[in-house]
């Protein structure tokens, strides 16, 4: 069993959602960025989506967008985020780690190469944001091949036909979209989501993860009773941004505090015995 597969049966017996943390890779430095990762697992992270810093990323709005732009101006570079990886795996086997990011850095490394490489560091999966369904066999085949998901998106105008494409060849889990546009610029609305999710379920086994619009406890809070994941990114690159002329300690601390707010909000939404929604 995978170790994301590992995760969302144990909560599912558990009866509670994932909290799903973003940030992005070297931000704003590698080594204040490995200890945000080693602190949010410390905090109640279950599984970390982690950023591959890209100088285009056009889905994002502006607090992933200037995490991405401290980290590039860094030095970040998809090889050393890679390496990020390979030195949380050695204080920790178990959370797992989702790259996100856009093809084209992707691509320039090459599909075949970046499967081994990510596989050998220890990422479980990997959502390229700007990859059509209709082209994703280049990066999903060679994933596949290492052990490693490619986790697709679903969207608030994703039609049934397009829906059916999407579960059909998807693995690891879904990651709904809660509102059309930019990551960090509007909020969800609760009846919507509800109504998304239960067409999703309709036709699918998988677990589905819901980000985008989500800043606050109460907002995750909302979303874990009704999703088997919650993401949350632009809300924890902000405390970055805000805090990073300071020391790393108080860094990560900022990030972390919000963080530990989040995972309680998500861990108690549900009544204990809870099941989670997925079949």
């Amino acid at each position: 069993m995978s170790r994301l597969s590992e995760v969302f049966t144990r909560l599912k017996k558990e009866g509670r959602a994932a909290f799903i943390p973003f940030v992005s890779g070297g931000d704003p430095d590698m080594e204040t960025s490995l200890a945000i990762l080693e602190a949010l697992t410390a905090c109640g992270a279950d599984i970390i989506e982690l950023g591959m810093p890209f100088s285009d990323p056009m889905a994002d709005g502006p607090a992933v967008q200037a995490s991405s732009t401290r980290a590039l101006k860094a030095g970040a570079t998809l090889p050393k985020v890679i390496e990020l990886v390979r030195k949380f795996r050695k204080t920790d086997a178990k959370t797992p780690i989702v790259l996100m990011g856009y093809f084209n850095p992707i691509h320039a490394y090459g599909t075949a190469r970046f499967a081994r490489d990510v596989a050998a560091a220890g990422v479980d999966g990997l959502i390229a944001v700007d990859l059509p369904i209709e082209e994703d066999e280049v990066l999903r085949l060679p994933a596949a091949a290492q052990g490693v998901d490619l986790i697709r998106f679903v969207t608030p105008t994703t039609d049934a036909a397009r829906l059916a494409r999407i579960v059909e060849a998807a693995s690891g889990y879904l990651y709904y979209v809660s509102v059309a546009g930019v990551t960090g610029t509007k909020s969800f609305d609760e009846a919507e989501v509800a109504a998304a999710l239960a067409k999703v379920r309709a036709v699918t086994k998988l677990p589905v993860a819901v980000g985008f619009g989500i800043k606050t406890p109460r907002q995750a809070a909302t979303i874990a009773r009704l999703a088997d994941g919650v993401v949350v990114g632009s809300a924890l690159v902000s405390q970055v941004a805000e805090t990073a002329d300071q020391a790393p300690e108080t860094i990560v601390e900022a990030v972390t505090e919000l963080a530990a707010s989040l995972a309680q909000a998500v861990r108690v939404a549900r009544p204990a015995k809870a099941g989670s929604g997925f079949a």
